[in-house]
């Protein structure tokens, strides 16, 4: 599983050829969540809330870079650093 970012402890991952819709993994201390790209929601498992809020905005600013990350990973091509808070 590529990590793709890391902030505050935080480390965002991406699966190759994961199911749909568009997400990453977040996991911090413990916790894990996964994040819909496109909506911005939380499809399984939680965060604190102080790093949920920055996951979150993280998402906001780089939703775009998400999605090419997608498209690579279901095309099994190396995933691109996205740049962290």
């Amino acid at each position: 599983m590529p990590e793709i970012s890391l902030f505050y402890g935080i480390r965002i991952t991406m699966y190759y050829n994961d199911h749909n819709p568009p997400h990453f993994h977040a996991e911090y201390g413990g916790y894990r969540a996964l994040v819909d790209v496109v909506s911005g929601c939380v499809i399984r498992g939680s965060l604190p809330s102080r790093q949920l809020k920055l996951v979150l905005a993280w998402n906001e600013l780089h939703r775009e870079e998400l999605m090419q990350n997608w498209e690579l990973a279901r095309k099994e091509q190396p995933l691109n650093r996205v740049t962290p808070l």
